[in-house]
């Protein structure tokens, strides 16, 4: 439950209900990091759908699910630096300034 009320604040996170159904919705308004989230949501209903539609098969998915974000295709991925290296580079810079 905490980590649904951290995604409330983070990413405005609401519960209500739909049909009798009890639903989770994110508020892409709520900044750059809710339009983010809502766009890995959306890439994860894009293969959820192909699995009901049986267009790949539960353990294609499976293997999405668990190499994620490796094996989407829906959004631009890059690879970023440690932590580590960014500050040993500034300081790098720094000194050399």
């Amino acid at each position: 439950m905490h980590t649904l009320f951290t995604l409330e604040d983070i990413y405005g996170l609401t519960v209500s209900e739909a049909d009798r159904e009890v639903c989770l919705k994110f508020n892409n308004d709520k900044g750059k990091e809710a339009y983010e989230l809502l766009k890995m949501l959306c890439a994860w209903k894009e293969q959820s759908d192909k699995l009901s539609s049986e267009e790949i098969s539960r353990d294609e998915y499976d293997n999405w699910r668990y190499h994620y974000p490796e094996f989407d295709t829906t959004q631009n991925w890059t690879k970023v630096p440690s932590q580590e290296l960014s500050d040993a580079l500034i300081d790098t810079v720094k000194k050399n300034n």
